[in-house]
């Protein structure tokens, strides 16, 4: 008989630990409270407008393919995608704009003249974000860091001989500055900050090591979008003999003798072996473990920013933007106070626009562009997101219309908006952060709470708040780590 597992929470982490766990011979169950799987990585379609609710950007897209390969199946015939030969257009309120190619001797060369920046410094700056990945993607982002074994092993020691030139002890901006003296050409490599959900003046400048990931290994768009990505891990686990229960949420996780016997839902126990959580770490402890100890320095963790989205069906097309478009605050560090300090929103806020129209015309009707408009937030604390989202609406529309030119509110005709509060609801992301814990210090990635437990035999935990961090490909490979964790059921 199969050795049963329960996942809880179909979202990217979950649909990845559940083909993994799958495939190496467990039944596996999973328990979601939502009517559809993906979690933040979900679509909506208004009056022809589709829109991704969730993540926007692609990279390593061969984490999703693998989990095909894993179970003998061809990834084109469920899944396929392009690589973008612009990563990101830039705008400055001074009129300055910068589209970054996707090749690194373009990038150089034109970044070298837009920024009046030696190339040399660029190449150095670009080698040493390559090398900091590579010496450190083995030990922080593909195994345990809470297990012994990881740190006895030739990669590990050999990473720890190249610490001091990492930047650790310094903050990303700081480290941006060494090498930069062009204030935008430090702001744009500032924002890679964001992809973990923290601030470039405190999170380490090892985190420099985020652009080699979108600049050298790719940014890539999923033919039907982002979702896409969910509907083929949903339809491949479905096929290997992955079990989903929608609309069915977990109450509890059953816990005898500090070993898991499975979960209780509405309608009972439901025995299991191995219980996985990808449910945010803060609601699986405080809800579903409620009688066991808590892990009180994780929970107390500075949570990741937030987001507020709006999507807009635009009655009109701009040629000068592409699938990716980033809008510069003037001030970035006040931006950055604003959110994690005061945790309010600034009033000059960076804005990014996510168009997937641009490259599936379907995505929007004739003429018309599907834009997903975000900015940086603070979690939900209480705030009047009523106020809050208002004064945002206004202030975005105002410097869009400044920047580009024209009166955006004539062309909106569709409009839904998501805040942090809302973020939580949908996804039971504790204050609506988007990372889990942010990586405002150079002990972060050891403050994440780990893939496993010591103290309850069969618990394991994958997803954006627990190791190695939040963004799809980070997901996916908690959940290889998981697998790697979970031992093959016995025959």
């Amino acid at each position: 008989m199969l050795e049963k597992a329960v996942i809880i929470g179909a979202g990217i982490g979950g649909l990845a630990t559940s083909i993994r766990l799958r495939a190496k011979g467990h039944h596996v169950t999973v328990f979601e409270s939502n009517a559809y799987p993906g979690g933040k990585l979900h679509e909506k379609t208004v009056n022809g407008f589709r829109f991704d609710m969730g993540p926007s950007l692609f990279t390593m897209p061969w984490l999703v393919d693998e989990l095909f390969l894993l179970c003998k199946k061809n990834p084109k015939d469920y899944f396929d995608y392009k690589r973008k030969k612009t990563i990101c257009n830039y705008f400055w309120q001074d009129g300055t704009t910068f589209s970054a190619a996707s090749t690194r001797e373009r990038f150089i060369t034109e970044a070298s003249q837009k920024f009046n920046e030696p190339p040399q410094k660029l190449l150095a700056y670009l080698n040493g974000n390559q090398r900091k990945y590579e010496l450190t993607k083995g030990v922080f982002l593909e195994k345990s860091l809470h297990k012994l074994s990881t740190y006895l092993s030739l990669e590990t020691l050999k990473a720890a001989t190249k610490i001091g030139v990492m930047g650790i002890d310094e903050s990303l901006n700081d480290w941006n500055s060494k090498f930069f003296e062009n204030p935008k050409l430090v702001q744009l490599f500032n924002r890679f900050a964001t992809y973990n959900g923290s601030s470039p003046y405190k999170t380490p400048g090892i985190m420099s090591m985020i652009p080699h990931l979108e600049m050298d290994l790719g940014t890539y768009f999923p033919y039907g979008g982002m979702h896409q990505i969910t509907r083929s891990l949903y339809t491949l686990a479905k096929e290997i003999g992955v079990e989903f229960k929608f609309n069915v949420p977990v109450e509890r996780i059953a816990v005898k003798h500090k070993k898991v016997s499975g979960v209780v839902t509405p309608s009972g126990e439901e025995s299991a072996s191995v219980v996985v959580s990808n449910m945010d770490i803060f609601p699986t402890y405080q809800k579903l473990l409620v009688d066991q100890v808590q892990p009180k320095k994780v929970l107390e963790q500075e949570r990741s920013s937030s987001a507020l989205i709006f999507y807009w069906g635009i009655k009109r097309t701009f040629p000068e933007l592409d699938l990716h478009n980033i809008f510069f605050s003037a001030d970035y560090e006040s931006e950055f106070d604003c959110i994690f300090n005061k945790r309010t929103l600034f009033e000059d806020p960076t804005v990014y626009i996510n168009i997937t129209s641009k490259e599936e015309s379907k995505d929007a009707p004739e003429g018309c562009e599907n834009w997903f408009v975000m900015i940086n937030t603070p979690g939900d604390y209480g705030q009047d997101w009523k106020t809050l989202k208002q004064q945002a609406r206004k202030r975005i529309i105002e410097k869009l219309n400044s920047i580009l030119g024209c009166t955006l509110e004539d062309h909106i005709v569709e409009e839904m908006i998501l805040e942090p509060k809302g973020i939580e609801g949908n996804t039971s992301s504790y204050r609506g952060a988007l990372y889990g814990a942010a990586s405002n210090s150079k002990f972060s990635a050891f403050l994440r709470h780990p893939n496993f437990t010591n103290k309850i035999k069969g618990l394991y935990f994958c997803g954006g708040s627990v190791h190695p961090g939040g963004g799809i490909p980070l997901c996916l490979l908690s959940a290889k780590i998981v697998s790697d964790l979970v031992k093959k059921p016995a025959l």
